[in-house]
């Protein structure tokens, strides 16, 4: 006789997510960090570095989203984690938007010249990646070690 447990968290999403978060780790850590590979980088920040940790943290928003979506199992999810699944995806279109700005044309530099990634498209790409922590720390499925369905009996001690 086996206990069925109120939640099933599917093994194969949560390895998917932890490859795919990985993954997108290693791209976004190339896109930021190329000279940590050894790679030559130019003094400045150009479009494909942008590009290249932008698709980085993109892998790492979906992976995550995957995995914490995973560990609900088959109960609703709460009010709470969809506001942080939208926060995921709003963190990351201001993230995008912060970091591709000389490309809209939103930025420092105009267009012809080189973009220029600088200390507020840092700034943005930042908060953007605040609101996207604060979105995954708000779908985590919390539990606690009692029944939700028990009610609480009054103290007749009385």
């Amino acid at each position: 006789m086996s206990i069925e447990p109120a939640f099933r968290v599917s093994n194969l999403r949560i390895r998917f997510s932890l490859v795919t978060v990985s993954l997108g780790f290693l791209i976004f850590a190339v896109g930021a960090k190329p000279n940590w590979f050894g790679w030559d980088r130019s003094p400045v920040v150009g479009f494909i570095q942008i590009a290249v940790f932008l698709i980085g943290l993109a892998l790492i928003c979906a992976g995550g989203y995957v995995g914490l979506s995973a560990l609900w199992g088959n109960e609703q999810r709460s009010i709470i984690a969809d506001i942080g699944s939208r926060l995921v995806g709003t963190g990351y279109v201001i993230a995008v938007f912060t970091g591709m700005a000389d490309i809209f044309g939103l930025g420092t530099q105009p267009l012809p010249n080189v973009p220029y990634f600088g200390p507020w498209q840092a700034g943005g790409v930042f908060i953007g990646e605040l609101i996207i922590t604060a979105g995954f720390l708000m779908i985590i499925p919390y539990r606690f070690g009692w029944n939700k369905t028990r009610e609480i009996e009054p103290n007749n001690s009385s």
